[in-house]
């Protein structure tokens, strides 16, 4: 329709300068329209007849507007525009070869994406562009490859690059006079998308990008996982959640099965029942992380019927499930039953370490440790004493009887050293052992009343919150509803402690309600610095175990689940890490370090190396740099040529003292092209939006031969098209004068 009306197509408009060719300036055109409007005024006030009030006004706006219209054009209204010069430039098509093309849709009856792309190659593109200029084609995936004719494309690529191929293009032709480019893909890119840089190196050299998308933006009926998010280590025998998104379309309301697999052997299945159309749903599976070792799990939901694509029900997550054994310090200021109950929970947990300090009397205290010297001077006073462990949980103990330098070094424990701090409830805890007025204030996940009498030997129950019940550290049963009504059979702890609120960022998994008190968080959780900070507002869950079955192990699970949380992300002198984990049809792996001291300070000169094996015996040594302005961190870069998993040892040597760690990742083929396989639309209108180019249907493709010319890349030539003959304007020029006519006949005047 707009080029209907106004001759030329948008980019002629967007593209090119407004000029007028008359001979005369421009604002003499003013001038005379002035000149002609005061005319027309004059001449209406004098012969106005049965015109009356604000009759003559309306009659004189559309005689002038007419007026105007015509001494417009009589000074030749025209757009000059930069085309390309015919046979001079040449025009690069790229086509997506990747097997996403290969897809057939039902977007065009029974042909594949791939093959009406070739159609509108030999049936529009080629040929008529072929007519004006030089035609260079290209297929792509993972990179470029230049080809004769489309019988070549095949829709096998296992990869498609969009922004890669295009760089790749521009720098072949470089010392040629490119005048524009045509992609045709779905836009199905396994890049993450087409960076800035690209796009800012595109629009430098002014190079249009014309795309032409093809495939339906959504399948029909399609069940798809849109993502898994696992951490990327945990400890052996550990229990992992395993967060799913789901999307879906034509299976509402339906029931589907999750299941979560190592090899053959499945670990977890969950019914779940599928939400609206295209919103994202997300679900969660708890199993067990098994024996140490990089561990490949496949989280997969089974195909329904009608499912139109089935290679997408299935993703692959590594894990690093490690052999370590954090060490948890407890100091507890007086004997009690927590104590006691708590330390039996963690002797059952082969995978954690416990040293335990108890206050027997002012001046006394009673060690079970490791090692036979392991604090006998008492609490750690130094930083290389306390940072040797991973967690710390703080009993009912004043918070003067640290010093200040050790109250200090445990809120660097958290922040610098990266390690867990639970503070537990007690008489001589938290705001009735003096906390409010200490530097550990600071990392409480509560706001402490400014009060004593906190502390409450009175029965109390505990309730899980909202979060609470996805919660690892409360997941008592698999199934959450299962959980839920657990929790609601606990028995009663013997005593609570009020907390005040949480803090902004806090997370609140358990409350805790009593008669005659309000409720009050009970377990509360934060991020700090680094590390993390919990409060259990209690010294009297040894109730649940107590006044339960001998048998029962939900005291045990609790416990062992909280210490869990609490060392799970608690570095080592050496951090070890990748962004990927998982290389979907891709090689190249970015390795990151992070290299600290004993005093966990970062070290800026140390020499670190990653000692890389894979699979086929694959072996490598890549050394790692410093990264700039980042003390103490290193990177490096290697190609997985190989698919299987891999697994990078880091080494740091710093004073002749060798520090490490290992990170997994696993490189897999021919996975990515079967996930998000719609057509990707809005990446296709942007970049040519981007770029100065326009985005075209396969119907459309056929105008893109008239329009490609107008480009200021390679070799052109200024041209000039005139606008006095647009069917716009004899619309206007019409409705001017027959609106004019219908009012003098409406009002009898004619």
């Amino acid at each position: 329709m707009f080029e209907f009306l106004f001759k030329y197509p948008s980019s002629v408009f967007s593209k090119g300068d407004f000029v007028m060719l008359a001979p005369l300036p421009a604002w003499t055109l003013a001038g005379v329209i002035i000149a002609a409007a005061a005319f027309l005024a004059w001449h209406i006030s004098r012969n106005r007849g049965r015109l009356s009030g604000a009759r003559p006004a309306a009659i004189w706006m559309l005689q002038t507007a007419l007026v105007a219209l015509v001494l417009f054009l009589l000074w030749h209204p025209a757009i000059s525009i930069a085309t390309l010069r015919p046979q001079q430039n040449i025009i690069a098509v790229l086509v997506d070869d990747s097997r996403s093309m290969a897809t057939n849709d039902g977007a065009n009856g029974s042909k594949t994406r791939l093959q009406e792309a070739v159609e509108v190659l030999n049936h529009g593109v080629i040929d008529r562009v072929g007519e004006r200029f030089q035609v260079r084609l290209y297929r792509f995936g993972k990179t470029i490859e230049r080809i004769g004719k489309p019988d070549q494309l095949a829709g096998a690529g296992g990869a498609s690059r969009i922004g890669d191929s295009l760089k790749q293009a521009m720098a072949e032709a470089s010392t040629l006079p490119l005048g524009a480019v045509v992609l045709l893909s779905d836009g199905a890119d396994n890049s993450g998308g087409i960076d800035l840089e690209t796009i800012a190196a595109i629009r430098q050299k002014r190079i249009p990008v014309h795309a032409v998308g093809f495939g339906k933006e959504k399948f029909d009926r399609d069940l798809e996982i849109d993502d898994v998010v696992l951490p990327a280590r945990t400890l052996a025998d550990s229990r992992l959640n395993a967060q799913v998104t789901l999307r879906q379309n034509g299976f509402e309301k339906r029931k589907a099965r999750l299941s979560v697999r190592e090899g053959n052997k499945v670990l977890a299945t969950s019914e779940v029942t599928l939400k609206g159309d295209g919103a994202p749903q997300t679900e969660t599976l708890l199993f067990n992380a098994g024996m140490a070792g990089a561990r490949t799990f496949q989280v997969s939901v089974d195909p329904l019927d009608g499912e139109q694509n089935t290679a997408n029900n299935a993703v692959s997550r590594l894990v690093s499930v490690e052999s370590s054994k954090p060490r948890v310090l407890y100091f507890d200021g007086e004997p009690q039953w927590e104590f006691k109950f708590l330390r039996r929970a963690i002797e059952e947990d082969r995978s954690l370490g416990l040293s335990t300090m108890v206050r027997t009397t002012q001046n006394k205290i009673y060690r079970q440790v490791e090692k036979p010297k392991e604090l006998e001077d008492g609490f750690p006073a130094k930083p290389d004493e306390l940072f040797a462990y991973q967690a710390l949980v703080i009993g009912s103990v004043e918070a003067n009887y640290f010093t200040p330098a050790q109250q200090e070094l445990i809120r660097e424990f958290a922040n610098r050293r990266g390690g867990g701090v639970i503070f537990l409830g007690g008489r001589a805890a938290l705001g009735d052992g003096g906390y409010l007025r200490s530097p550990l204030a600071e990392m409480l996940p509560v706001q402490i009343p400014d009060k004593k009498g906190t502390f409450h030997r009175d029965e109390a129950s505990a309730e899980l919150t909202a979060i609470g019940r996805e919660s690892l550290i409360c997941r008592l049963e698999e199934r959450p509803e299962k959980n839920a009504e657990r929790w609601k059979k606990m028995p009663v702890m013997a005593d609570f402690q009020e907390v005040g609120d949480p803090k902004p960022g806090a997370v609140v998994l358990l409350e805790t309600f009593a008669p005659g008190h309000r409720k009050s968080p009970l377990l509360a959780i934060q991020n700090y610095g680094r590390g993390r900070t919990a409060v259990f507002a209690t010294s009297g869950s040894w109730r649940w175990q107590m006044q339960q079955a001998l048998t029962d192990k939900t005291h045990e699970m609790f416990w062992q689940q909280f210490l869990r949380w609490a060392v799970a992300d608690t570095p080592g002198r050496v951090r070890a890490s990748t962004p990927r984990p998982v290389l979907s049809d891709e090689t190249t792996v970015k390795l990151r370090a992070e290299v600290r001291d004993k005093t966990f300070k970062m070290v800026p000169s140390a020499k670190v190396e990653a000692r890389i094996v894979g699979p086929e015996g694959t072996a490598a040594v890549v050394e790692m740099n410093p990264v700039p302005d980042e003390d103490g961190v290193y990177a490096g870069e290697w190609a997985a040529e190989k698919p299987g998993s891999y697994v990078a040892e880091v080494v740091a040597l710093n004073d002749k003292e060798e520090t490490r760690d290992a990170i997994a990742f696993r490189r897999e083929d021919g996975v990515a092209e079967n996930f998000h396989t719609g057509q990707n639309r809005e990446l296709l209108e942007k970049l040519a939006e981007s770029t100065g180019g326009r985005y075209y249907t396969p119907g459309e493709a056929s105008k893109l031969a008239d329009r490609i010319s107008y480009s200021e890349a390679g070799l052109t030539v200024r041209d000039t098209k005139d606008l006095w003959d647009m069917p716009i304007v004899f619309f206007v020029a019409l409705l001017l004068r027959s609106g004019e006519w219908v009012l003098r006949r409406k009002w009898g005047v004619v």
